[in-house]
């Protein structure tokens, strides 16, 4: 299937793909480690995020700065149209990363979601937005004299993933996974193959067919 750009492509798995069928389609290829840990949940069950990576690496640290929001502000600034932003605060329990103003300049920028390994704030102000946030938890407090962000657009590991800009994050209820860039041109076609593949294995299944029968002839599982 040919896209007339990334936006599109996007689009279309939001529309069409899942979670589950990438990750099933990614470790056939050998990318066994793509699945972001269980920790890492959406903060409403509807959202979807879907996009090229644009990361953040964060450190905690114990006293107030000078200037502590200057590179999370340059992090965010620099977003792009189908960006999903994904940051690395190596699983910090001591700060929130991400809040209700931080999703309100990303979508302004086009970002499409934002994946974090720590904490989220503002969630029912990001829930009405319908931004989609994918956290290891939630608390109330701010990022000042607990975590400064000290790179972005590098290699992180996010959720015992490591994420490269530009590689493509997909995430919805069932977790993230995340598509190396120079496997991407493999891994959508065959996701959507797979997809179709269960949608008429799922079919027969409701029909009564036995599975053992139907995994024989289409070998969808």
């Amino acid at each position: 299937m040919q896209f007339s750009g990334d936006c599109d492509m996007f689009d279309f798995m939001k529309e069409k793909l899942y979670a589950s069928v990438i990750s099933d389609v990614l470790d056939r290829l050998g990318y066994r480690n793509q699945a972001m840990n269980a920790e890492i949940r959406p903060i409403y069950p509807e959202a979807v995020a879907v996009g090229r990576a644009m990361t953040v690496l964060t450190v905690d640290v114990y006293q107030v700065t000078s200037d502590p929001y200057r590179m999370e502000i340059e992090s965010v600034d620099s977003l792009k149209p189908n960006d999903v932003l994904v940051a690395c605060t190596n699983n910090s329990t001591r700060t929130c990363f991400w809040g209700e103003l931080l999703s309100t300049a990303a979508r302004a920028r086009g970002a499409r979601g934002a994946v974090i390994d720590g904490y989220t704030r503002d969630v029912k102000r990001i829930i009405q937005m319908g931004f989609p946030v994918f956290a290891a938890g939630i608390r109330p407090i701010d990022s000042m004299g607990r975590s400064l962000v000290v790179g972005y657009n590098v290699p992180i590991v996010c959720g015992e993933v490591c994420v490269r800009p530009g590689d493509i994050v997909f995430g919805d209820i069932d977790g993230v996974v995340v598509v190396p860039h120079e496997v991407e041109n493999e891994v959508i076609p065959k996701a959507i193959e797979k997809a179709t593949g269960e949608n008429v294995t799922r079919s027969e299944l409701q029909k009564g067919a036995f599975l053992r029968d139907v995994y024989a002839k289409y070998g969808v599982l």
